[in-house]
């Protein structure tokens, strides 16, 4: 049986949280809430990234907004076919905005992620994590997820 994630919540959660679609003009935002993340990124970058994610049916970007003029977070999931397992959902991104993490944003943003992947008719939705985001862990076994699988993930560059 898994936990409430509201269990896991330090502060009171927010009065209000508008989850919606991603759109241009919340590039800066997303950038800011990127480089909580680790990952920095050029707002004209995102910008160009945000409008083509718009453009494919298989992306799905959603930002959690507050009262304020800055955003709570954000989560890109996709439609993902793969040969030896199917169609199904994953998580490709989720940060929550430092100052609203344990407030019950990130569930949010996961619930709405679940809703899409159910909308498309997918019955399974995935997530990696990082070996040291011990606090994801922790989150996601609490929204119901099973560790299933530990990889290594290699890359290489194909420039020059």
């Amino acid at each position: 049986m898994s936990k409430d994630p509201r269990s896991l919540m330090a502060d009171e959660p927010f009065a209000a949280v508008c989850i919606r679609r991603a759109a241009v003009a919340d590039a800066a935002e997303i950038a800011r809430l990127s480089v909580q993340f680790g990952h920095p990124v050029l707002v004209r970058e995102l910008c160009a990234r945000i409008a083509a994610l718009d453009e494919i049916p298989s992306q799905h970007l959603a930002v959690a907004e507050g009262s304020g003029a800055t955003l709570l977070g954000w989560i890109q999931v996709e439609r993902r076919l793969v040969l030896v397992a199917g169609e199904r959902a994953e998580i490709i991104g989720l940060v929550v905005d430092a100052a609203a993490r344990r407030r019950g944003v990130g569930a949010l943003l996961v619930n709405a992620a679940q809703q899409w992947a159910r909308a498309a008719n997918l019955a399974e939705i995935i997530v990696r994590s990082n070996v040291v985001r011990d606090a994801s862990h922790v989150f996601y076994l609490a929204m119901g997820f099973s560790r299933v699988k530990t990889q290594h993930i290699y890359a290489k560059s194909l420039l020059g």
